[in-house]
C-alpha cells in the first residue's frame, strides 16, 4: 500500500509488553523526502514504533507498509533491507566494542554485499566527511559518546539507503557531538536530497530542526504537523510549550511552569570542597583533578555528556568509591565513608531507578525509613508529608514497576530525602521524563533549596536544566573545564546561550589536547566531492541475494574471528581450560584402587593365621599398618582415618583349618565412602577365596589338579589402568562441554550489548548468521583437540593404538555438533550468565550419567536410555575410547560418526525455528 509523499502508513498499529500497553492503535502518513522527528519522553512509544517499521519488531495488530512494502511479510522484509537503515538507542549499540571504526564499517559493508572497491570508496567518504579518518585503527569501545555515534552513522549509511531511522541518536553526547552530528545528517541530505530521515527524540529544542513531526504520548499520535504548525494550533513559542499543550487535560492537571527562586547568599559556608579529585580504573583516568566548591542551599549542576567522569564524581564525593588522588572535604571535615553520621546528612538519587521494584511505594518509603532509623511516629509523619508534597497518594499501593516514569522519579526523590538530609546528591534525575514532569521536579528542588535549606548537587546533560543551577561546573572527559553561573559562562564566550558557551568550551579542550581525541571539524568547510566517486548502490540492492549467501557467511566469521582474537580473556579461557580440566581430570581423579591401608587384630597367632594375612600383605592393593592391640584400637584408628579396614582373626583359627572345622574371619570396612568400601570388599572376597582354594597355603600339602578351570584373558587393558579410559573420556567431554558454552555466549552475547538488532534488520539470513559465528569455535574446539592429544600422548602417555584419521574426522563432526548444541540452548537464554549455567548444566549432566561414561547406555533403561540416545556424546564416546583404547577404524566405527552427522542438520534445524528475525 501506498501514498503519494508517504515513506510510511501505519494503520492501527497495536503492540503490548504483557499486560504494558506500548502502542495503542497508531494510524500515521510519514512523509517522504524530509526530516521528520517522533517526539515524546521516554516509555511513550517511539523505540517500538520506530522498530516496527524497521523490521526489527514483530507486528502484533495492524498493518504496517513502509517503501511501498507490508512489513509483516517476511518476504518483503528481505527484499526492503538493503533500502531501510536502522540505529537502535543507545551509544554504540548497534556497534561491536573489540572492532575497530574501519573494521565495524566493514562488517556492515559485507553484510550488505557490497563490492570491494565500492565499499573502501564509501567508506573513505564516510570516514572523512565525519572526521573519523584519523582513528579508523581505534577500537569502538574506546570511543566517546559523540563519536560512538557518528561510528553507528557510517554503518548505517555504508549501504546507501533510502530511508535512514535514527532513534534518539544525540541522547547523552555533549552539545559539540550533537551539533556536528545534525550537520553531517544534513550535508547528507543536501548531496541525496531523496532520501528520508526519521528520527526519535526526547530534546524538545532538538525538535526544531525537523520538517515534519508527530507527538507522541502513552502510545498514542496527539499531533501531527511541522513544528510552525504545532506551534501556530496551540499558540506557543516553542515545541516543548507546543508538546505540554497537546498534552491530555488529566496530564496537565496541577501543571506550572517552573519558576526562578532568589539565588543563595555567595558567602553561605561550603558544604562540599573536592581538592584535585582522581579516579583511575587501570590505564584509564575517568575524573582528572577537579576542583570545585558547592555552598550552603546552593544548586550546583554538573554539566557534561555520558561518560564525561560526572557519576564517578558523584559516587567518590558519597562514599560509595575511593578516591585515586586529592581530597573531599564534607561538612567541612574530611570525608570518611565509615562515619555513619556523616553519612545520614547525605541523600543519594542514583542515575538508574535502584529502588525495589517488587514492593509497593508505601513498603519502599517504610523501608528507607528505617534503614535511617526513624522513629515509628517520626517517620509516619515524615512519609505523610513527603506523599503531600511530591503527589504521591494515589500511588502508594502500587508496585514500583508499575508505575510511570515521573512518577518513579518522585519516589526515588522522596525516598532520598526521607532521612532530613543537609545535602542531595541528584545523578541526572530527569533522563527520559516528559516535560511537564521534568518543570514539575525541578519546582520540588527548588523549593527544598530555598526554603528548606538543602544543598542539592545535581548532574544532567539537559542545557535547558543546567540554566536553573545557581551554579554549574562544565564537564568533559574526567575535567572540569569551567565553573560559574550560567550567565557568567555565557558573558565569558560572548555567547547567546549557554549550550553554544559549552561547544566553545568543549572546542577550547579539543584544540589543547593537540589532536590525542575526537578534533575539531575543520572538514565541515572542506568539500566532501574529494573523494572518489562512487555508484548508489543501486546494483548492489538488485543484485543482492535474498537466500544463502555465502559473502554474507563470511562476514559473519570474519567479525566473531577478530572479537574472540581480540577478547583474551574468552580466547584463554577456550584454550587453556580445556587442557586444564584434562590435567586435573587426568590427575586428580582415578578409579584406580591401591595402596588400602588395613591393620590386623589376630587373637589367634598361629602358622595357619599367618599363611592367611600372607595373600593381603603380598598384594599391591594393600599396604599394612601397625597391628590392632583391642576393639577400641580399632574403633579409633577406623573413625580417625588412618585404616581403610580391620581384619580380626579369631581364637582357635588355625586348629579349625587344620581339623577341616568351619571357622569365621571379621573384616571391618569403612563404610564412609562407598565406592572405596565396594572395591575392598571385592577385594577380600577374593583373596579369601584364593586362600580357600589352595591346600597349600592351608596345610602345606600339594593340591590335586582340578578337573576343570576357567581361564579369564583381559583385552586392551590387561592392567586394568583407569588413564587408558579417563583420558578418552575426559577428551569426549572436555571437547563437549566448552565448545557448547562458547557457542551459546556469542549469540547470547549480542543479546545483551543489543547487536543483535543487526540480525534483524539487515540482509543476513538466521543460517548465515548461525553459521558464520559457529566457524570460528569449530576451528577453536579443533586446537583444543589437538592440545589435548598431544597431552594424552606426551603427558598421561596414552597411546593412540587405532586410526588417527578417523578420530580426526569424528572429532571434527563432533565438534560441530556441539557446538550446534551451544546454539540450541542459547535460544532460550537472555543473559550470558544464565547461557553458562544452563549450558554447562544441560552439557555435563548428560555427559556423565547418561553418555556412557559411568555406566553403559545399553545398561540405562526408559528416560536414562532416552537421554542417552539424544546426547552427542554417546557416540562419540565410543569413536575416542575405541581409537585410543581398542585399535578401531573407519570401518569400525563409521555407525557412530554418521549418527554424530544426523545431529548437526537436526539441531540447526530446532534453532533456526527457535531463533526469531523478529523480536517480540
Amino acid at each position: 500500500m501506498t501514498r503519494d509523499g508517504a515513506i510510511a502508513v501505519l494503520e492501527d498499529i497495536a503492540l503490548r509488553y504483557g499486560q504494558t500497553v506500548a502502542l495503542d492503535g497508531i494510524t500515521l502518513t510519514i512523509p517522504s523526502g524530509c526530516l521528520a522527528g517522533l517526539i515524546g519522553p521516554d516509555g511513550v512509544g517511539k523505540s517500538s514504533l520506530l522498530a516496527i517499521m524497521a523490521g526489527a519488531r514483530q507486528i502484533q495488530a495492524g498493518r504496517a507498509y513502509v517503501l511501498g512494502g507490508n512489513m509483516a511479510d517476511s518476504a518483503v522484509r528481505s527484499a526492503l533491507c538493503p533500502r531501510i537503515a536502522y540505529m537502535p538507542q543507545g551509544l554504540g549499540k548497534n556497534l561491536y566494542p573489540d572492532l575497530t571504526i574501519r573494521e565495524n564499517i566493514e562488517f556492515f559493508g559485507r553484510l550488505f554485499e557490497e563490492p570491494r572497491c565500492e565499499r573502501e570508496a564509501r567508506m573513505a567518504e564516510l570516514l572523512f566527511s565525519t572526521g573519523l579518518a584519523p582513528f579508523a585503527d581505534r577500537p569502538a569501545k574506546k570511543l566517546s559518546g559523540g563519536m560512538k555515534q557518528k561510528l553507528g552513522l557510517c554503518c548505517s549509511l555504508i549501504h546507501d539507503p533510502d530511508l535512514l531511522i535514527l532513534d534518539e541518536p544525540t541522547t547523552g553526547v555533549d552539545p559539540l557531538s550533537r551539533r556536528q552530528f545534525w550537520r553531517l545528517i544534513e550535508r547528507i541530505r543536501a548531496r541525496r536530497p531523496t532520501i528520508s530521515v526519521l528520527v526519535a527524540t526526547a530534546y524538545m529544542e532538538e525538535a526544531e530542526r525537523f520538517d515534519w513531526l508527530a507527538a507522541v504520548d502513552a502510545g498514542r499520535i496527539v499531533a501531527v504537523g511541522s513544528p510552525s504548525q504545532l506551534e501556530r494550533a496551540t499558540k506557543a513559542s516553542s515545541v516543548e510549550e507546543a508538546f505540554i499543550a497537546l498534552l491530555p487535560e488529566c496530564e496537565r492537571v496541577g501543571y506550572h511552569a517552573f519558576a526562578t527562586f532568589r539565588r543563595p547568599d555567595a558567602d553561605a559556608e561550603p558544604v562540599i570542597v573536592a581538592e584535585d579529585l582522581t579516579r583511575r580504573f587501570g590505564d584509564f583516568t575517568a575524573v582528572d583533578h577537579v576542583n570545585f566548591t558547592i555552598k550552603r542551599e546552593e544548586i550546583f549542576g554538573f554539566v557534561g555528556s555520558n561518560g564525561c567522569g560526572k557519576t564517578t564524581t558523584m559516587k567518590m564525593l558519597t562514599g560509595l568509591l575511593p578516591s585515586s588522588e586529592g581530597e573531599v572535604r564534607l561538612f567541612g571535615r574530611p570525608l570518611d565513608a565509615r562515619d555513619l553520621n556523616a553519612r545520614k546528612r547525605v541523600g543519594y538519587m542514583s542515575q538508574a531507578f535502584s529502588l525495589y521494584t517488587e514492593l509497593t511505594v508505601r513498603q519502599n518509603l517504610d523501608l528507607h525509613a528505617r534503614l535511617f532509623h526513624l522513629p515509628v511516629q517520626k517517620a509516619k509523619e515524615r512519609i505523610a508529608e513527603l506523599v503531600e508534597t511530591l503527589g504521591l497518594a494515589e500511588y502508594m499501593d502500587e508496585q514500583a514497576q508499575d508505575l510511570p516514569l515521573g512518577i518513579r522519579q518522585r519516589l526515588s526523590l522522596a525516598v532520598a530525602i526521607v532521612h532530613e538530609p543537609d545535602l542531595l546528591i541528584l545523578d541526572e534525575p530527569t533522563s527520559g521524563v516528559d516535560p511537564i514532569a521534568r518543570d514539575q521536579f525541578w519546582n520540588f528542588l527548588t523549593d527544598l533549596a530555598r526554603n528548606r535549606g538543602i544543598t542539592i548537587f545535581v548532574s544532567t546533560h539537559f542545557m535547558n536544566e543546567a540554566e536553573r543551577c545557581d551554579r554549574i561546573a562544565l564537564m568533559d572527559s574526567g575535567r572540569v573545564l569551567a565553573t560559574d553561573t550560567p550567565a557568567g559562562l555565557m558573558q565569558a564566550r560572548s555567547a547567546k546561550s549557554l549550550e553554544e558557551a559549552f561547544i566553545d568550551y568543549l572546542e577550547d579542550a579539543e584544540r589543547t589536547r593537540s589532536g590525542t581525541e575526537e578534533p575539531n571539524l575543520s572538514f565541515e568547510s572542506e568539500s566532501i566531492e574529494k573523494v572518489a566517486p562512487f555508484s548508489h548502490g543501486s546494483n548492489m540492492k538488485l543484485g543482492m541475494s535474498a537466500r544463502f549467501s555465502f559473502k554474507r557467511l563470511a562476514a559473519c566469521t570474519i567479525r566473531e574471528t577478530l572479537e574472540l582474537a581480540r577478547d583474551r580473556v574468552r580466547l584463554g579461557f577456550a584454550i587453556l581450560g580445556t587442557t586444564f580440566l584434562m590435567l586435573v581430570f587426568g590427575f586428580g581423579i582415578s578409579t584406580d584402587v591401591n595402596g588400602l591401608t588395613f591393620a590386623v587384630l589376630d587373637h589367634d597367632r598361629s602358622h595357619e593365621s599367618r599363611s592367611y594375612l600372607e595373600a593381603l600383605r603380598g598384594s599391591t592393593y594393600f599396604t599394612e599398618k601397625p597391628p590392632l592391640t583391642d576393639y577400641a584400637a580399632l574403633e579409633k584408628r577406623l573413625a580417625d582415618g588412618e585404616i581403610d579396614a580391620a581384619i580380626e582373626i579369631p581364637p582357635g583359627f588355625g586348629r579349625n583349618i587344620m581339623r577341616g572345622q568351619s571357622t569365621a574371619v571379621a573384616a571391618w570396612v569403612d563404610g564412609a565412602r562407598p565406592f572405596i568400601a565396594q572395591t575392598i570388599r571385592g577385594y577380600l572376597q577374593g583373596l579369601h577365596q584364593l586362600y580357600l582354594g589352595d591346600p597349600l597355603m592351608k596345610t602345606g600339602q600339594t593340591a590335586k589338579p582340578a578337573a576343570a578351570a576357567v581361564q579369564i584373558r583381559f583385552k586392551y587393558n590387561q592392567n586394568f589402568d583407569s588413564i587408558y579410559a579417563m583420558v578418552p573420556a575426559q577428551l569426549a567431554m572436555q571437547l563437549a562441554l566448552f565448545p557448547a558454552i562458547l557457542m551459546a555466549l556469542a549469540v547470547v552475547r549480542e543479546k545483551e550489548l543489543g547487536s543483535i538488532t543487526n540480525l534483524y534488520v539487515t540482509p543476513v539470513t538466521r543460517l548465515e548468521f548461525l553459521l558464520g559465528k559457529q566457524v570460528p569455535y569449530v576451528g577453536l574446539a579443533m586446537i583444543n583437540f589437538a592440545l589435548m592429544f598431544t597431552m594424552a600422548q606426551l603427558v598421561f602417555h596414552v597411546p593412540l593404538k587405532g586410526s588417527f584419521l578417523t578420530l580426526f574426522l569424528g572429532t571434527l563432526i563432533y565438534v560441530v555438533t556441539t557446538t550446534a548444541y551451544g546454539m540450541l540452548v542459547s535460544t532460550f537464554a537472555r543473559t550470558q550468565i544464565a547461557a553458562l549455567f544452563g549450558t554447562a548444566i544441560l552439557t555435563v549432566l548428560p555427559a556423565t550419567m547418561f553418555a556412557g561414561m559411568l555406566v553403559p547406555v545399553s545398561s540405562l533403561t526408559g528416560m536414562a536410555q532416552i537421554m542417552g540416545r539424544f546426547f552427542p556424546m554417546t557416540y562419540y564416546l565410543p569413536i575416542s575410547v575405541g581409537t585410543f583404547t581398542k585399535g578401531l577404524g573407519f570401518r569400525d566405527l563409521y555407525a557412530e560418526i554418521l549418527v554424530l552427522v544426523a545431529f548437526v542438520p537436526a539441531l540447526t534445524t530446532f534453532t533456526l525455528l527457535l531463533l526469531r528475525k523478529q523480536e517480540r
